[in-house]
């Protein structure tokens, strides 16, 4: 008996929902949608299911409202956003899905504690997933004839308008063809950004249940269906929380904006700041003056920046700081969360060659590319004296990766690419000590596994299916010395799928270019010298472009290699060191008309090992953060 009331209240808990929503979907069948193309229901089930693969409802409550922006409100019919308020549902019982609001006035008045308050004359649109078990024949129906994609196993998107009228009933309606287009948008963007959300443990009352975030902004480009492509392919879409961030930019500039947006001090006051006192030499950010760490100055307000002392910082200051100060200061303030704090050795490399030292592994093996002791050695041609013991600096045998495959991993009895999500993980499978300090080298071949297997979704599927994944990464260097590394790549494959790495780029060594050598079974690594848009006519057509730690804003030869990124439509990503970097970066890629598809993110296998910039004192890491462009 018991038994059978509990699947009653399950199955009644299921169609009529149990905490915010307005209950079970109204039946509209988008089959029905004046003007609609098959084609294009069949991509908002494909976005639909992406969103639900990300589970935003693992962390977002209806509290939590979003403001969104797609393209300019000159290009909606009423001239402005027709939802620009979104909020999540179904994380904390009741129907799960989203709620979009013409205001956020609108959004908060409709927001109880445990349910959804029915105001009279509010009108929302809601996307509810439900089973298909549950849903109308007409839906049903669409669903096998159109071969429509599933939210996870069995679930289905219904999406609707609703109004509440005065006496707290609902009237239903068919969402425009241009609501679809609105709504297909937001779930594009959002899938992306909300796992780039941070936690804020200090805001909000200590008594909320609800978890509070930082604030947020990020604008990602999202490509059209083909069948909305009217001379541009893609659109700007702005996520924001709590609705009403902005970005500061200068009127004159063109190209992406910063991840988040802080106000610069209001008043011209400083405050002499001490820093890195054992730093060794520091460079003037003003005057390029060479400064001793122990007489140096930074900026009192956002501790970023390095002059040799007050008169440069107050010229800086009044032609350039004033402007970025702020930005810089959120930059500078997620120096805890970037930290790696599981490792057991030193990850701070203020001075490199004393850094390597205190490991015991200075000018020797690979670590030899860690600091400039070498620099008078061409790239790709350290002297090598034996075998991987040797490659790894003499480090314990138990402190690096032995050369050899993964016992006993398999997935569902299946033999397939291991997928990882951090360091821990790996060290883990490795079983190698937190004290080694390997994961300093290993972050460029796992970055570029990482990105293989979790972030270009066509190169995971094609090595699931055990075919090969052609990569082009450019402009490599002392990755060159650093092949017995790139070994790994291909033990964590498993078993499954080749990967082809052609290196081009202007310091492989002359007689290095043209060769091929195969790094395991799975792994073959073509050199070729020269700048690549020269050089890729020559290359076998590449399934993904990768340059870590790329300084994109550094060289004019990216120029050319941008434009056949784009002519060619492959997918790319890049990695720098720092935030600001990044930001440099996506200047550069909008200005080559290329569009951010992978935001900016902290990359989960960037070094531990801290860099120090010459005047600066932004966190930095080797291949920190991760972006990417046709994705």
């Amino acid at each position: 008996m018991d038994l059978h009331m509990k699947d009653l209240f399950d199955r009644f808990q299921e169609q009529f929902g149990s905490g915010p929503g307005l209950g079970p979907g109204s039946g509209t069948c988008l089959m029905n949608v004046e003007g609609i193309a098959p084609n294009f229901i069949k991509s908002i089930f494909k976005a639909s299911a992406a969103l639900y693969r990300t589970d935003p409802w693992r962390r977002l409550r209806p509290g939590h409202i979003f403001g969104i922006r797609v393209g300019k409100d000159l290009d909606w019919s009423a001239k402005k956003q027709p939802f620009p308020c979104i909020q999540f549902i179904g994380g904390d019982g009741g129907d799960i899905g989203f709620n979009m609001f013409r205001s956020e006035n609108d959004a908060k008045k409709m927001t109880g504690s445990r349910e959804t308050i029915r105001v009279p004359n509010v009108e929302l649109l809601r996307v509810t997933y439900e089973r298909e078990s549950l849903m109308f024949p007409s839906n049903k129906k669409m669903i096998k004839s159109l071969s429509l994609e599933a939210s996870g196993t069995d679930r289905f998107p219904v999406i609707d308008v609703a109004r509440c009228t005065s006496s707290g009933d609902l009237r239903f309606r068919y969402p425009t063809l241009e609501e679809l287009r609105f709504v297909y948008a937001f779930m594009r963007a959002i899938s992306l950004v909300h796992p780039l959300l941070q936690v804020d443990r200090e805001g909000g009352p200590k008594w909320s249940r609800l978890m509070h975030f930082e604030p947020f902004i990020e604008t990602v480009d999202v490509q059209w269906p083909l069948e909305f492509v009217k001379g541009y392919d893609l659109v700007a879409v702005t996520v924001s929380h709590p609705p009403g961030q902005v970005y500061e930019e200068k009127s004159t500039s063109t190209a992406s904006t910063p991840t988040k947006y802080a106000e610069p001090p209001k008043e011209d006051t400083f405050d002499d700041v001490k820093v890195y006192s054992n730093a060794g030499l520091r460079q003037c950010a003003m005057c390029d003056k060479e400064v001793h760490g122990e007489q140096s100055l930074c900026c009192g307000q956002c501790r970023a920046v390095v002059y040799c002392g007050s008169i440069c910082q107050n010229q800086h200051w009044k032609e350039t700081h004033k402007s970025i100060c702020g930005l810089y200061k959120v930059m500078m303030e997620k120096e805890e969360e970037l930290a790696m704090k599981i490792f057991m050795f030193p990850c701070s490399a203020d001075q490199p060659c004393k850094w390597l030292e205190s490991l015991d592994i200075h000018q020797k093996g690979m670590w030899r590319r860690r600091c400039s002791c070498y620099s008078h050695c061409p790239f790709g041609l350290l002297p090598v004296k034996g075998g991987l013991w040797d490659s790894w600096g003499g480090l314990d045998d138990e402190d690096y990766p032995r050369d050899s495959p993964f016992h006993n991993h398999l997935r569902d009895g299946i033999s397939s690419p291991i997928l990882l999500s951090g360091w821990l993980e790996y060290y883990n499978l490795r079983s190698v000590p937190l004290s080694s300090p390997v994961a300093d080298i290993l972050s460029h071949p796992l970055t570029v596994y990482q990105i293989l297997t979790a972030l270009s979704i066509s190169s995971k599927n094609l090595l699931l299916k055990g075919k090969e994944v052609i990569l082009h990464y450019l402009g490599p260097e002392g990755e060159l010395d650093w092949m017995p590394a790139f070994a790994e790549v291909g033990h964590l494959l498993n078993g499954l799928g080749n990967i082809q790495i052609v290196m081009v780029g202007p310091e492989v060594p002359t007689n290095l270019s043209g060769t091929t050598s195969g790094i395991g079974s799975r792994v073959r690594v073509n050199l070729v010298r020269g700048v690549y848009q020269e050089e890729a006519n020559y290359l076998p057509s590449p399934h993904v472009v990768v340059a870590l730690n790329c300084g994109l804003d550094s060289y004019v030869s990216w120029v050319g290699a941008l434009d056949l990124i784009k002519s060619r439509g492959t997918p790319a990503f890049f990695t720098d060191q720092t935030e600001i970097s990044c930001a440099n970066a996506k200047k550069v890629l909008r200005s080559a008309g290329l569009h951010i598809t992978l935001p900016v993110t902290p990359n989960p296998f960037r070094s531990p090992v801290k860099n120090l910039g010459a005047s600066c004192n932004l966190p930095s890491y080797s291949n920190g953060f991760v972006l990417g462009v046709n994705t």
